[in-house]
């Protein structure tokens, strides 16, 4: 994890109106954590402490990115030609839009996220790209999302649609019905579409860590058990091989689960369709 030159020492003077740098954003930790530059003192605070947890932080993270885009080629393959990627994050190298439109150059992507400058970024990457946008909305007020022109513009949903929540679900707190916001987006979804769903896993004493890190600064980040996570699937026909560590999901060469270290064993996912 590289520390901030002094171009990004000044941010704070550069940053988007109405973004709060004082505040941490899950967007802008996560950033940081793989070696981004659009980030601030109070998340580059937070991403160091949950570094101290577990020093391997970073390369989960640019695992993270790795199975976005294993996933992303496995569901172009499948015919999906349209992808909603809920909680998207700051844009980094190969993102879903490049790695979809890089296989089929038709497929439409709609970046939804909560930060501001997730928009202020997200826009002037997309700015010659038509068939790709993101907006700003929160996810737990599907409504919004839903019904927002920029998606009906881009997103049929007569058609097969690729439902994407990569590290999401997990900082939905309790109280905010994660499974009911989730249920919300699929009853919404066409029969043929997809959900790619990653999450946080209670996986000992480290996970307890983060999450108390989590909680304590911005108040999200729950690793949750097994069973909770593989309920979300419930009604849907996951692929092989189903609900598993990340490092697990389909690698491009063999991974051996018994030597997977601490870090790659705090996140799980799957890819399942919608019947």
């Amino acid at each position: 994890m590289s520390e901030p030159d002094a171009n990004q020492s000044q941010q704070t003077e550069r940053a988007p109106a109405g973004i709060d740098v004082n505040v941490p954003s899950v967007a802008r930790i996560y950033d940081f954590l793989i070696g981004g530059k659009d980030n601030y003192a109070a998340d580059r605070e937070v991403a160091r402490k949950l570094v101290e947890v577990v020093p391997g932080l970073e390369t989960d993270s640019a695992a993270h990115r790795a199975i976005l885009h294993r996933g992303v080629r496995f569901l172009v393959e499948q015919g999906v030609r349209q992808f909603v990627d809920l909680g998207s994050g700051l844009p980094t190298a190969q993102n879903t839009h490049q790695v979809a439109q890089g296989i089929a150059p038709e497929t439409n992507v709609v970046y939804v996220d909560n930060d501001p400058i997730v928009l202020a970024h997200g826009r002037a990457l997309l700015a010659e790209n038509n068939r790709t946008t993101v907006i700003t909305a929160d996810l737990r007020e599907p409504k919004s999302v839903l019904e927002h022109p920029d998606l009906l513009r881009l997103i049929d949903f007569d058609e097969p649609i690729g439902l994407m929540l990569l590290g999401v679900i997990h900082h939905i707190n309790d109280d905010e019905d994660p499974a009911g916001l989730l249920r919300t987006y699929l009853d919404a979804l066409p029969s043929g579409s997809w959900l790619f769903l990653t999450h946080f896993l209670h996986s000992g004493p480290e996970s307890e860590k983060l999450e108390r890190v989590m909680q304590g600064s911005h108040s999200s980040g729950r690793f949750r058990e097994r069973d909770e996570i593989a309920a979300y699937f419930e009604g849907l026909e996951t692929v092989d091989p189903g609900l598993v560590h990340i490092a697990m999901w389909r690698p491009e060469e063999p991974v051996d689960e018994a030597s997977l270290t601490v870090e790659q064993r705090l996140v799980v996912g799957a890819i399942a369709r919608k019947p």
